[in-house]
């Protein structure tokens, strides 16, 4: 591992700002947070370096990465010579710093309802059935209780979408709500939840993943994924 220092990255060129660092992503293949921000710096365009932390073998605790992410977790992406970590907050700064392909809609209302959207997959479903929560579970349980809370999140969700979606999670309009949804379905079926329950979730998810900036950031598109899993 290595921290996030200026030296270490490339020099680019960027179109709000002037010169500056290329962004550096801190990022795990399968984790649905990462994932997220993939998302949105592929459909923005934005060129960035990978560094791997993997989970597995416990480097997002190190005491290296933690001067980086003092949560220990990912990602954590250095831009402009900050750290930032959340996804959610990442994901709003990089809305408002590079404005081309808007994730964010005009009106408020709509903002509000993306927004809403992405909590209650960001608190309310992914932080119960994430590594560090299973692992205190263990493993004869991990399975039961993860199917349990995504669906519980998944029946609310349904209804929220079955009010609020076009093609997509609000309108037609790509936003920071699918960038949300799509890694949580792929949560949903690696825990087997039965997915026919949730039609206009699995209809939107369909419909997202034949874009190109989701298929790009997909854990099997990533350096760090195991070629068994590409």
């Amino acid at each position: 591992m290595h921290n996030a220092v200026c030296h270490l990255c490339k020099i680019t060129t960027s179109s709000f700002a002037g010169p500056t660092f290329m962004p550096v992503l801190y990022s795990y293949f399968r984790s649905s947070c990462s994932w997220r921000v993939r998302i949105v710096l592929a459909h923005k365009g934005v060129e960035y370096e990978t560094r791997a932390v993997n989970l597995l073998k416990k480097e997002q605790v190190s005491d290296e990465f933690k001067k980086s992410n003092p949560m220990g977790q990912v990602p954590a992406l250095f831009i402009n010579n900050q750290t930032l970590t959340q996804s959610i907050s990442i994901m709003e700064y990089l809305e408002e710093v590079y404005p081309q392909q808007p994730l964010l809609p005009k009106d408020p209302v709509l903002r509000a309802k993306v927004r809403e959207i992405c909590e209650i997959i960001g608190s309310g479903i992914q932080p119960l059935q994430n590594l560090s929560v299973l692992q205190k579970i263990g493993d004869e349980k991990k399975m039961e209780w993860a199917q349990f809370h995504i669906n519980k999140g998944f029946v609310a969700l349904e209804q929220v979408l079955a009010r609020s979606s076009g093609k997509y999670c609000v309108g037609d309009q790509v936003s920071l709500a699918d960038c949300c949804l799509v890694p949580q379905v792929y949560n949903a079926n690696r825990f087997k939840v039965d997915m026919s329950a949730f039609p206009t979730i699995s209809r939107i998810h369909d419909a997202l993943t034949s874009l190109e900036a989701f298929q790009a950031a997909h854990p099997s598109k990533q350096p760090d994924c195991p070629e068994d899993l590409k």
